[in-house]
């Protein structure tokens, strides 16, 4: 998923833009724990790119505060309820604080298997793919398969579905190689406005498309 429309969010209610970033992570809050209830095999969230650094300096430190908080309060839920995280993106070079957070969440919830909540942080498709055509010639041979074993991606399963809020229809560096055939689906909503039925809708529609994955 690509969260969308916070600042816009705020905007709307003449409100600070840290109001409508604190608004998408209940939103988050609300959908992890939907999610962990369908079945779901895996969920991935962009929540912080590697472009997101260009933002103003307040701004970032907000979200790295949100982002300090949702792990302080949400891991124990995350370990109670069989759910495993994981970080894709160059999470090292966020703050060391964050860094030891997320590592000790990691390892908190290494072992669980009910579903992956897969946390995109400092991530860009284009560096990921960068990385990972390095790893695969640096062993000698350099093939899809190859850059696939060294994709930040590589223990998830494909990706099925992308679903981005907020009207906007681009990727935005987000799972490039991941979503070749994967269906594409679109809402004007907000993210902070974005509901458990609403997520309900997409995943339905899903199931109702044929995918041929370029056959007949």
């Amino acid at each position: 998923m690509i969260m969308d429309g916070n600042g816009r969010w705020a905007k709307k209610k003449h409100l600070p833009r840290a109001l409508g970033h604190k608004k998408g992570v209940e939103t988050v809050r609300d959908i992890v724990r939907h999610a962990a209830t369908t079945g779901l095999e895996a969920l991935s969230l962009y929540a912080f790119s590697s472009e997101n650094w260009k933002r103003p300096e307040d701004e970032i430190n907000d979200l790295m505060g949100l982002l300090r908080g949702f792990i302080k309060s949400d891991i124990d839920e995350f370990a109670a309820n069989d759910v495993r995280l994981k970080i894709i993106g160059n999470y090292k070079a966020l703050a060391p604080d964050i860094v030891d957070m997320i590592d000790d969440a990691l390892a908190r919830t290494a072992h669980n298997r009910r579903t992956t909540l897969a946390v995109a942080l400092n991530y860009g498709a284009q560096d990921e793919l960068v990385r990972a055509a390095q790893a695969a010639a640096a062993e000698g041979v350099i093939s899809a398969e190859a850059i696939e074993r060294h994709l930040d991606t590589a223990d998830l399963p494909p990706l099925d579905l992308l679903i981005r809020t907020s009207g906007e229809q681009r990727l935005s560096n987000f799972m490039l190689w991941q979503a070749a055939y994967a269906e594409l689906w679109f809402t004007d909503t907000l993210w902070p406005d974005f509901s458990t039925a609403e997520f309900d809708t997409a995943i339905a529609e899903f199931a109702q498309r044929e995918r041929r994955f370029g056959g007949r």
